[in-house]
């Protein structure tokens, strides 16, 4: 059975085929700027050269239409029809309250993701989009939508609730949604498997480490608490975005820089974070090339990075009394051994010793931790679409 993924931006689409027998990726591939001049489709199959294709797509219809006719082009295509593929999953962004888990595609699910629209502004349109270009070019395709905020889903009141006035979250449902789910949901559950970590003692924090970043907290690959909360914005310090701040900072800066509310909202989502904060770059590279050039504000953003990490560990693993393991994950996560070391030298009072040679790995899941640490650390490499495809299967199996 062969499933296909896609995960819609606001001028991109993203798809792999994955055949689930094997769970392996037969094809995967890119469609940028789309309703931009310059679109451009980058499709490749393991074991053949990368197809590129540059094509007006004006709107995500034309971009799925694309990509189906790479998929079963008779050079580098790897279906003979679009028939073969089974269903397709779809990273959606928000479903509110009302969507968690992951469901098929109705009109009543279109219309709760239409409804989310102000809580994800970037994504969910574009979420929409993807699916009605799909419903369009494969009619009868059953569609699957798997929600980013799924996995938060699962926290308590007292872990979700903000201390506002409670008809906020009655008439808006203003809450702590949490993001990276699929993310997490994998790695958590991934972790679990690869350590062998036995009954009573799955506690497990997943640092989600990447110009979006993320810390989740779960029980036996339950949620119980995440970083991010009504919206991304929320928790640690990123790319761009500004992570937790004073609220207060947003009127302060509006007042003084004569700007709107939705103004200093773009600068905390897109001109903070490590860009704001180093002043070189919201790639965690290129500050850290500029760090070890001698730039103290790149080295005060490296810092505070860390440190923000660090902060979240510890408080969730109050949480749950205590943690058995550790993974890092995401670009950031599974590549820069540098980073986890110093973040897990903060954790002695824990019992966490890290294998300096084994923390040398990158992109492949790995024990880091000595055998006398009294809590095991990973690494494991995110795989959000194999996690959107397994979700996809079994919803269409029901």
């Amino acid at each position: 059975m062969k499933i296909l993924v896609l995960n819609c931006g606001s001028s991109s689409l993203k798809y792999q085929l994955i055949d689930m027998d094997t769970e392996g990726v037969i094809a995967k591939g890119l469609c940028e700027r789309i309703g931009i001049e310059g679109s451009k489709l980058t499709h490749k199959v393991p074991g053949k050269d990368d197809f590129c294709l540059e094509s007006p797509m004006p709107t995500h219809q034309t971009a799925v239409e694309l990509v189906m006719k790479a998929l079963v082009d008779k050079d580098h295509g790897v279906i003979s029809d679009v028939s073969e593929i089974s269903a397709v999953g779809h990273r959606v962004l928000h479903g509110g309250s009302k969507y968690s888990d992951p469901v098929v595609v109705n009109e009543d699910v279109k219309k709760v993701i239409r409804e989310c629209f102000d809580l994800g502004p970037l994504h969910n349109p574009a979420n929409l989009m993807g699916i009605e270009a799909c419903e369009k070019a494969m009619p009868g395709t059953p569609n699957v939508a798997v929600f980013d905020t799924g996995f938060g889903m699962a926290m308590e009141p007292k872990a979700y609730m903000y201390a506002i006035p409670y008809e906020y979250y009655e008439k808006y449902q203003i809450r702590r949604y949490g993001f990276h789910g699929t993310s997490h949901k994998f790695v958590s559950h991934e972790t679990i498997k690869f350590g062998n970590l036995p009954e009573g003692h799955r506690r497990v924090i997943v640092c989600h480490l990447g110009n979006g970043a993320s810390v989740s907290a779960s029980i036996d690959g339950k949620c119980v608490d995440t970083s991010m909360g009504l919206t991304p914005l929320e928790g640690l310090i990123m790319g761009t975005r500004s992570g937790d701040v004073d609220p207060a900072v947003v009127q302060f800066i509006a007042d003084h820089e004569n700007l709107s509310v939705d103004e200093v909202l773009t600068i905390l989502n897109k001109k903070s974070g490590m860009l704001g904060l180093s002043g070189v770059s919201s790639d965690f590279r290129d500050v850290e090339k500029a760090e070890a050039e001698g730039n103290e504000r790149a080295k005060l953003a490296n810092e505070a990075f860390r440190y923000r990490v660090t902060k979240y560990i510890g408080a969730y693993t109050a949480a749950m009394n205590g943690v058995d393991a550790i993974a890092f994950t995401a670009g950031l996560g599974e590549n820069n051994a540098e980073n986890r070391e110093l973040i897990c030298d903060n954790l002695a009072y824990l019992g966490v010793k890290i294998d300096k040679e084994a923390n040398k790995t990158r992109g492949k899941n790995a024990l880091i931790s000595t055998p006398d640490s009294k809590v095991k650390v990973f690494v494991i490499p995110t795989n959000e679409e194999l996690s959107i495809a397994r979700d996809t299967l079994e919803m269409i199996s029901k």
